[in-house]
């Protein structure tokens, strides 16, 4: 149908978008819609027999399985490198667990398909961790799944929409946690709460740690907000809070976050 995901840092600037398929066929390109939080844009083309890709389950993908990247890196045209999964759900973002692996990532990669050894393709490579500037073996993907879902709500709103609960949080310390009597360090620790937020209105309380959130466990401070953001606005859902040595639930309703 003549869309195609790439990176949003990318297009971003662009004056003109030109497309050019392995064919050399070139097209005109139209910004449905950007992401900057997740790096995630949608462009479109008016284009037939176009040959989609296959989308992959990255639940399935697993570390040290082999997976290939394809891009331009520095120009050269659909090059394809290999590498594997080094980890998986990496934390370098608020709203994106990135996979990570050793696949060589260099400028005009961005935007390309991160693919696994059945053809399916599991990421978007975005970015690489370098002192250079330079491919260093450390390089990251957008997981399809998280791209997909981004690129659903550019495609029918032209923006995401993400909730928010109005909390300032910080990671639980092993002292903090035996301290409270929690046992092992979990959750998100509340450092302060915003005047009529939801959370204020919820009753939730500085110092409190924030255990679940509609029943997902919080098992790190950043599992929060992406849990959160992909919440819509207005939802009412259940936070599950450690205070003063005991579990207690509160009812939240979901606000929008503003860019």
């Amino acid at each position: 149908d003549g869309l195609i995901m790439t990176n949003a840092h990318v297009v971003d600037g662009a004056d003109e978008l030109i497309v050019t398929l392995p064919d050399k066929r070139e097209f005109k390109g139209k910004i449905v819609g950007a992401d900057q939080r997740t790096d995630v844009a949608v462009v479109k083309i008016e284009a037939t027999g176009l040959a989609p890709v296959k989308v992959g389950d990255v639940n399935r993908l697993r570390v040290g399985e082999w997976v290939m990247a394809i891009g331009s890196p520095f120009g050269l045209e659909n090059t394809v490198t290999a590498g594997i999964v080094s980890a998986k759900q990496r934390d370098t973002g608020d709203f994106l667990p990135f996979i990570q692996t050793d696949v060589a990532i260099n400028p005009g990669n961005s935007g390309g398909p991160l693919i696994n050894m059945r053809g399916e393709v599991v990421g978007i490579n975005s970015q690489i961790y370098s002192r250079s500037g330079g491919f260093q073996g450390i390089s990251f993907a957008i997981p399809i799944d998280e791209a997909v879902r981004v690129a659903d709500q550019l495609k029918a709103n032209g923006r995401v929409t993400r909730g928010r609960i109005g909390v300032q949080i910080d990671q639980v310390s092993k002292d903090v946690a035996e301290s409270l009597g929690l046992g092992q360090p979990r959750g998100a620790l509340v450092r302060g709460v915003e005047a009529n937020s939801p959370a204020s209105r919820a009753g939730v309380e500085p110092g409190d740690i924030i255990l679940k959130f509609d029943g997902k466990a919080i098992e790190k401070s950043l599992d929060l907000p992406r849990l959160v953001g992909n919440t819509k606005p207005g939802t009412r859902s259940t936070l599950s809070i450690w205070r003063r040595g005991a579990a207690r639930d509160l009812s939240i309703t979901v606000a929008e976050l503003r860019s």
